[in-house]
């Protein structure tokens, strides 16, 4: 019998680590290295329309912070402008930060809008080692 050599040695390039408490919303490390974040977030806005300020300038940030620091270098982020005719926005941030083992990663959305928001079901959010 022939042996494939695409055999893998084990089944699953990828396995799912311990480190997501979906209690607390955090990424812990298990090991220092360089990790690839990535989060897509459905938000909806509760408020009705006809209550709506002028909504020129208001943004939402969504970022994802190391050890809940989102200055300086230890974070990722973007910033969508809301329209004031919007109900659905979807919102990703992807990208490599470098966390040292026991560091947590998490996300945060800054709302300056005023709007009450919700995230929907359908959001995610995954980290991956890529090296050390």
């Amino acid at each position: 019998s022939s042996h494939s050599l695409c055999q893998p040695e084990r089944e699953g390039m990828f396995h799912r680590g311990p480190g997501l408490n979906l209690t607390s919303g955090q990424y812990t490390a298990p090991l220092a290295g360089y990790y690839t974040f990535s989060t897509t977030l459905h938000i909806a806005r509760r408020e009705p329309r006809r209550k709506r300020q002028g909504c020129r300038g208001s943004r939402l940030r969504v970022l994802i912070c190391v050890q809940s620091c989102c200055q300086h270098n230890s974070h990722l982020e973007s910033v969508s402008q809301l329209e004031s005719s919007g109900d659905l926005f979807t919102i990703s941030v992807t990208g490599t930060l470098y966390l040292q083992a026991g560091q947590h990663a998490s996300v945060f959305v800054d709302n300056t809008a005023g709007s009450p928001l919700t995230i929907q079901s359908g959001s995610d959010f995954s980290a991956v080692l890529l090296g050390v």
